[in-house]
C-alpha cells in the first residue's frame, strides 16, 4: 500500500512538472507571436528621425502622433473608407454564408442525384481557373460592374474549399433528422433553414471568419474595378495614403518640413494598426467554433 502511494505521489508530481512545462512554453511561444503587435504599435508612435537612426524600438525616446495625424488629416474619407469596409464584410459574409451553405446541403443530400456531378466542377475550380484578362473582361463587359460595389462581393463570394468544408461538416448530422422532418411535412428550404443551420453552427462560424478576413483585407479587385474614391475599401484607400506619404504631396498641402521628419515609416505602421485593431477582435468571439469547425467531418470523404 505504502508502495502505491509513493507511485501515485510520483506520478502527480511528474504531472505537475509536465504541465509547468507545457505553460511555459506555451506562454513563451504567445508572448513571441505577441511581441510583433506590441513593436507595431510602438513604432507607430515612433518619431521618423529615430527610426532611420536607431530602428524600430518597443519604447521609443520620444512618443508623437505625427503619423496617427497624418492619416486623419480627412477623417471623413477614412470614416467613409470603413464604411465601405464594413459594409463588404457584413454584405459579402452573410450572402456567401447564404449560398455556400446551400451549396454544401444540396451536395450532401444522398437523393440528390447530380451531387458528384456538381461536386466534380467545383472541385474543377481548385485546379484551373480562367486567369486575370478573361475574369476582367467578364466583370467590366458582360457584367457591366466597373466602379460598382458588387465588384468587390462577388470574386470573393463563392469558395469551393468552404462549400467542402460546409458538406463535410453537414454529413456528421444523422440523416433521421431530415427523415423525420419530411414525415411532418416540411419542405427542403425549411429544413435546411430550422434544422441543418442551427446544427451548423461551428462550420458557419469558421467560414464566416474565412470570409469577412477576406472582405477586411479586400484591394486587389478595388484597384482592378473601382474608380470612385468614395467607394474606396479601407486597405486601399490606407494604401494609397502611405504612397502619398512623400514631400511633393506635404508641399502641395503648403506644409514646409525637412525630409528625415516625414512620417514615412510610422505611417506604415500606424496603418497596420488601423486595419488589424479592428478585426482582430472578432476571433475571440468565434474561437470555440474555431477548431470543431474545421476539423468535425474532416475524416469524412
Amino acid at each position: 500500500m505504502a508502495r502505491s502511494n509513493q507511485n501515485t505521489i510520483k506520478a502527480g508530481a511528474g504531472n505537475t512538472i509536465l504541465k509547468a512545462i507545457c505553460y511555459i512554453f506555451v506562454g513563451s511561444f504567445a508572448i513571441i507571436c505577441l511581441f510583433p503587435f506590441l513593436l507595431m504599435i510602438s513604432s507607430s508612435f515612433m518619431n521618423e528621425h529615430e527610426i532611420l537612426t536607431e530602428g524600430y524600438k518597443l519604447f521609443p525616446n520620444q512618443w508623437t502622433l505625427s503619423a496617427y495625424k497624418f492619416l486623419l488629416n480627412n477623417p471623413t474619407t477614412l470614416l467613409d473608407a470603413y464604411r465601405v469596409t464594413i459594409t463588404l464584410v457584413i454584405v459579402g459574409t452573410s450572402l456567401g454564408l447564404f449560398f455556400m451553405s446551400m451549396a454544401g446541403y444540396v451536395l450532401n443530400r444522398k437523393d440528390f442525384k447530380y451531387r458528384n456531378f456538381f461536386s466534380f466542377f467545383i472541385y474543377f475550380t481548385t485546379l484551373f481557373s480562367g486567369g486575370l484578362i478573361p475574369t476582367y473582361i467578364l466583370m467590366v463587359k458582360y457584367l457591366h460592374l466597373k466602379d460598382s460595389f458588387l465588384a468587390m462581393i462577388f470574386p470573393a463570394m463563392i469558395s469551393a474549399w468552404s462549400i467542402f468544408l460546409m458538406r463535410n461538416f453537414l454529413k456528421s448530422i444523422p440523416d433521421s433528422l431530415y427523415e423525420s422532418a419530411t414525415l411532418d411535412g416540411a419542405g427542403d428550404f425549411r429544413i435546411y433553414w430550422q434544422i441543418f443551420m442551427p446544427l451548423a453552427v461551428p462550420s458557419l462560424a469558421t467560414v464566416g471568419l474565412f470570409l469577412a478576413l477576406a472582405y477586411w483585407n479586400e484591394w486587389y479587385n478595388a484597384m482592378l474595378y473601382i474608380q470612385t474614391a468614395e467607394k474606396y475599401p479601407l486597405q486601399y484607400f490606407l494604401q494609397k495614403m502611405v504612397n502619398q506619404t512623400n514631400i511633393q504631396t506635404l508641399l502641395k498641402q503648403g506644409m514646409f518640413i525637412k525630409p528625415s521628419d516625414l512620417p514615412t515609416q510610422s505611417v506604415k505602421m500606424a496603418t497596420a494598426v488601423l486595419t488589424t485593431g479592428p478585426i482582430i477582435l472578432l476571433y475571440p468571439l468565434i474561437q470555440r467554433y474555431f477548431v470543431s469547425g474545421l476539423t468535425i467531418g474532416a475524416v469524412k470523404g
